[in-house]
C-alpha cells in the first residue's frame, strides 16, 4: 500500500516545493517508488527543479480535462531512478478534492510514496485535499509570520480530525537562531504545536542545484537532512542533528 503524504504551509515562501523535491529525491534514492503530485496551479516549479522543464508533454491539467489518464501524464525524473512527477498545469485550473483522491487511487499501486505538493495558504481547497493524506507535513521557516500561519493551519487540521501531522522547519541558519529572530527551535515547535520530524538548513548548494535542475550534491547539508527525514518517514530511527551556517 502506498503512503500518501501532503506537504503544506500556511503561506508562500517557506520552501514547500523544495522540501517536496528533496524528500522525493531522497526516498527515490533509497529505492522507494515515489510520485510527486504538484498542485500549485499556474505556478509550477518542480519540473525546473528536476531539470525536465523541456521534456514535459502532459500535466495534471490534461488529466483533469480527461485528455489523459493519470499514469500517462506522469513524467520520469532522470536524475533519480524511481522518481516520478505529475506537474501542475501552467494555467489556473479548477479542481475538486475528489478528483485528486481519484487520481491517487488510480496510481497508488504503482508507488510506495505519493507526495502531494499542495498550494500554500489557508483555504478550503487545501484542507479538502489534505484530509485524504496519511500524513501531513507542515513546513515553516523561523519567520514569525510563517510560524503563526503554520500554527493556524495546523489547528484547523486538528479541528477537522487530521491528527497525523509533523513539522518541518526549513531555512535554518545561525543568523536566525538566538537573539536575531527566534530564541531556539523549541520556540517554533511550541508555537506551531506539531511534533518535529526534521530541520532543513539554509544550504546554498541545494539552492543552486534546484535552481539549475541538477542533482543536489552528496555533501550538501540539506540533502543529509532530507535523507534523515525520508528514513524517519520509512520507520527508521534517525537522531536529529542540526547543522547551520
Amino acid at each position: 500500500m502506498s503512503k500518501i503524504i501532503a506537504v503544506t504551509s500556511g503561506k508562500g515562501g517557506t520552501g514547500k516545493s523544495t522540501v517536496c523535491a528533496g524528500l522525493g529525491y531522497a526516498l527515490a534514492k533509497q529505492g522507494r517508488r515515489t510520485l510527486l503530485i504538484e498542485l500549485d496551479f499556474g505556478l509550477r516549479c518542480l519540473d525546473i527543479m528536476f531539470g525536465i522543464e523541456d521534456t514535459i508533454k502532459y500535466d495534471l491539467g490534461d488529466v483533469l480535462a480527461g485528455r489523459k489518464q493519470a499514469l500517462d501524464a506522469v513524467a520520469s525524473v532522470p536524475m533519480a531512478t524511481n522518481l516520478n512527477l505529475l506537474c501542475a498545469p501552467k494555467t489556473l485550473t479548477s479542481v475538486k478534492a475528489e478528483q485528486i483522491v481519484e487520481i491517487c487511487r488510480s496510481v497508488k499501486k504503482y508507488f510506495d510514496y505519493i507526495i502531494i505538493d499542495t498550494g500554500a495558504g489557508i483555504n478550503s481547497h487545501v484542507f479538502d485535499i489534505v484530509e485524504q493524506a496519511n500524513l501531513i507535513l507542515v513546513v515553516s521557516t523561523p519567520d514569525p509570520v510563517c510560524i503563526r500561519d503554520a500554527g493556524l493551519m495546523s489547528d484547523e487540521f486538528y479541528n477537522r480530525g487530521n491528527k497525523s501531522q509533523r513539522l518541518i522547519i526549513n531555512k535554518i541558519s545561525k543568523k536566525v537562531i538566538g537573539d536575531k529572530l527566534v530564541t531556539n527551535l523549541d520556540e517554533i515547535i511550541d508555537k506551531v504545536g506539531v511534533q518535529l520530524i526534521g530541520v532543513i538548513p539554509d544550504d546554498f548548494k541545494a539552492t543552486v542545484a534546484t535552481g539549475k535542475g541538477t542533482p543536489i550534491p552528496t555533501d550538501s547539508d540539506a540533502l543529509k537532512a532530507f535523507d534523515a527525514i525520508s528514513k524517519r518517514l520509512d520507520g527508521e530511527f534517525v537522531p536529529l542533528t542540526i547543522k547551520t551556517s
